[in-house]
């Protein structure tokens, strides 16, 4: 289906109005968001020498892989990315759907970030600075585009249905909010295939190119 300016437009507004109704959850995912990566930075600076040359050996080994001309199979690589992504999507979902699960949605994110800063720093101390973001930028840069607002969106989702439980909690609320919450995040789902399309096919050759021709 072809999307005409119109209907590009309409979405657009449809996700401005979205992000303006539910600013300040943003905002709040946000800042965990930033904490994890902080924390994930802050954790592989302050890492021992030993733990540094490990991380130092691990990604040397994978460059050198690649270099070698290690041959990389889609196919699988896709259907990893996919399953990984169903299986975020799911869990962010359910425990998002629970009125006790909104801390467990929020150490998710966290964690996300955690890794996220740990990925980029660890880089940036193997290679430097320059060579350290390109490398992050090849590898993760444009499926974590999609990824990070999808993340940000479904646990919004969530904290907005506990919300809405919490002020009204007769039995035809909480069921028209859990049929919303599970349509928005079978849509967010959709958007994460593409995410993972992208990782394997762009993201993918990206890093291989950048890999072979400059580390």
């Amino acid at each position: 289906m072809r999307l005409t300016p119109k209907k590009t437009s309409k979405i657009k507004n449809l996700i401005i109005n979205h992000i303006k109704d539910n600013l300040k959850p943003y905002i709040i995912v946000s800042m965990v968001l930033l904490i994890g990566i902080v924390l994930g930075v802050f954790f592989v600076n302050n890492l021992g020498e030993e733990s540094k040359q490990e991380v130092q050996e691990y990604l040397t080994s994978f460059t050198n892989s690649i270099k070698e001309g290690a041959s990389i199979h889609n196919g699988q690589l896709l259907q990893k990315s996919i399953g990984n992504n169903l299986a975020f999507t799911i869990l962010m979902w359910f425990v998002g759907s629970t009125v006790i699960g909104i801390p467990i949605v929020f150490g998710i994110i966290v964690f996300r970030g955690f890794c996220l800063g740990y990925t980029i720093s660890s880089s940036i101390a193997v290679w430097g600075m320059g060579k350290g973001i390109l490398f992050f930028i090849t590898t993760m840069l444009l499926q974590n585009l999609i990824f990070i607002p999808c993340m940000l969106a479904l646990a919004v989702s969530g904290i907005k249905l506990y919300k809405s439980i919490m002020k009204d909690k007769r039995k035809e609320n909480i069921k028209f909010e859990i049929f919303r919450h599970t349509m928005f995040s079978f849509m967010i789902l959709i958007l994460l295939m593409i995410s993972s399309v992208i990782e394997t096919y762009i993201s993918t050759n990206l890093a291989v190119i950048y890999i072979t021709n400059c580390i």
